[in-house]
């Protein structure tokens, strides 16, 4: 690699893991009761709603109880009716947290759970001249998804009006975890998918669904009647509600209505939310690369159906971007190697006109001319490959597939490779020892120690640099990467190197 392919690789990574910082930067975690409000929609493009005051009286005992349905528990709170988290065990015991999800926004409410038949869940509440009952049916199936329904009945001897907006969950950018950077909500409308943060008060309507969302699974609602409204309704700085609305229900003395919802709660697994709804997979999205990530993970999942392990579907997916791009890398190659024949004249060059910097442009731009030789020649590679690696690190980081696989001493692609911890941490490196960073900087040392070309001493110390700085510095970079983007990364290098090094002993 030429000292530009280098450079600006460095201030892309540096650009990403600082960007990645700023985001992720951890707030103190604040202890709050919230009191849910009623519903009140704020359509998009309005102005935000104030945030709520908030009461600070000490919450009442929950009575919890857990659900299992094949791997997965959900943790249930009787008064509220609601879902508290649910662990995923065959994805490492991972709890997706909830608070109170599925709850209807009526803090007067209180549940009693009855009887039920066999895989449902049944709620129910009486008073103020009506009778809720919220059943959780289907709960048998195995592909992560069942039935929330919702049955008013008006015990009063008038016509009543009954409006139960649905808290999806909140929303909680308190704690320092890695993943309060993927919180965020989708929303499909009639007319495309949006994505938010859910950091700002703000609400929708004509929705046909909405899912909230963290680094590896979400909740997804999709009511039986569409096209209803949703509002992120902030509830102090540190944490937002998803409240979804149907509309309202007027009930005749002794009639009875019911409002239905499609659930989905489970991983963001492109394979299983197309088998229930292909619509659904729109809440799977990798940011500005995501095309490109869902791209990287087909081909990886292709890859893993040959090999049954992610680490070699990562080396081979890493052979086959290398081999897709040879005529581009062959072209920088060439490019390089014409670039290090000019280095003679471009150093007598630089002796000539060395109080003239205007004029040693100009000649040296007339010397690439003469020679046929483009500077940037070399740059289109690294062009393709950095949308390449941006949507891998998204994927690798945010892939539940990935989650838990193991290859060699690595126990999670996702996560540091950490073949050892220690027990006290170190300075810049923490407390892990992860090997992969370090083969891959000592074989970009020798990859730049290679690279050396005969050059004046303008430049020779800049080069002599450049082999101790570039790979301490990618070393750095990479040190608490996701292990399965450094393996990509490592056996791409490792490839360039060794053809770099066979044009270098060829005549």
């Amino acid at each position: 690699m030429g000292k530009r392919f280098i450079l600006a690789l460095s201030l892309s990574l540096l650009v990403l893991l600082a960007w990645s910082a700023l985001v992720q930067k951890p707030d103190p975690v604040v202890n709050k009761v919230v009191t849910m409000g009623q519903f009140t929609p704020v359509i998009a493009g309005t102005k935000d709603a104030p945030a709520q005051t908030l009461p600070t009286t000490a919450p009442a005992e929950q009575s919890l109880f857990k659900y299992t349905r094949g791997q997965e528990e959900l943790i249930f709170i009787e008064e509220k009716g609601a879902i508290k988290e649910v662990c995923f065990n065959g994805h490492q015991k991972y709890i997706f947290p909830l608070q109170s999800g599925l709850l209807i926004d009526d803090a007067s409410l209180v549940f009693k759970r009855t009887s039920s038949p066999a895989g449902e869940i049944r709620f129910v509440q009486s008073g103020n001249n009506k009778k809720i009952v919220k059943d959780f049916i289907g709960l048998t199936g195995s592909k992560y998804d069942f039935w929330m329904e919702l049955k008013v009945q008006n015990a009063s001897t008038d016509t009543i009006t009954v409006d139960l907006p649905i808290i999806l969950g909140v929303l909680d950018f308190s704690t320092n975890s890695l993943n309060t950077r993927y919180l965020g909500l989708t929303i499909k409308t009639t007319e495309k998918s949006l994505h938010s943060t859910g950091r700002k008060d703000v609400g929708y309507e004509n929705a046909q669904f909405v899912a909230l969302r963290d680094r590896y699974f979400c909740l997804l609602v999709e009511p039986e009647s569409k096209n209803c409204s949703v509002l992120i309704r902030r509830l102090n700085s540190k944490e937002s509600e998803i409240v979804l609305s149907v509309g309202k229900m007027v009930l005749a003395p002794g009639q009875q209505l019911g409002q239905k919802y499609h659930i989905y709660l489970g991983p963001q697994d492109i394979g299983i939310m197309n088998s229930l709804n292909p619509a659904w997979s729109s809440v799977i999205n990798y940011g500005f690369f995501d095309f490109i990530s869902q791209i990287l993970l087909q081909l990886l999942r292709l890859f893993y159906g040959l090999v049954h392990n992610w680490g070699w579907a990562i080396i081979i997916l890493s052979i086959a971007v290398y081999l897709i791009l040879f005529p581009l890398t062959l072209k920088q190659m060439r490019s390089m190697k014409e670039m290090q024949a000019l280095q003679p004249h471009i150093e007598e060059l630089r002796k000539t006109y060395k109080d003239n910097p205007q004029k040693l442009n100009k000649e040296i731009m007339g010397l690439y001319k003469q020679h046929k030789v483009n500077p940037f020649g070399g740059c289109l590679p690294l062009l393709l490959q950095m949308p390449i690696f941006f949507g891998l690190y998204q994927a690798l980081m945010r892939s539940v597939a990935l989650k838990g696989a193991n290859f060699l001493w690595i126990k999670d692609l996702s996560e540091p490779d950490r073949l050892f911890i220690l027990p006290n941490a170190l300075p810049i490196l923490g407390n892990e020892i992860n090997i992969l960073p370090i083969i891959m900087a000592i074989g970009m040392f020798f990859q730049q120690k290679m690279s050396m070309v005969s050059a004046g001493s303008s430049t020779a110390g800049q080069q002599k640099m450049m082999v101790i700085i570039f790979p301490v510095m990618f070393g750095f970079i990479f040190y608490h990467m996701p292990s399965g983007l450094v393996l990509y990364w490592l056996i791409n290098s490792t490839l360039m190197t060794a053809y770099q090094f066979r044009i270098r002993h060829s005549k």
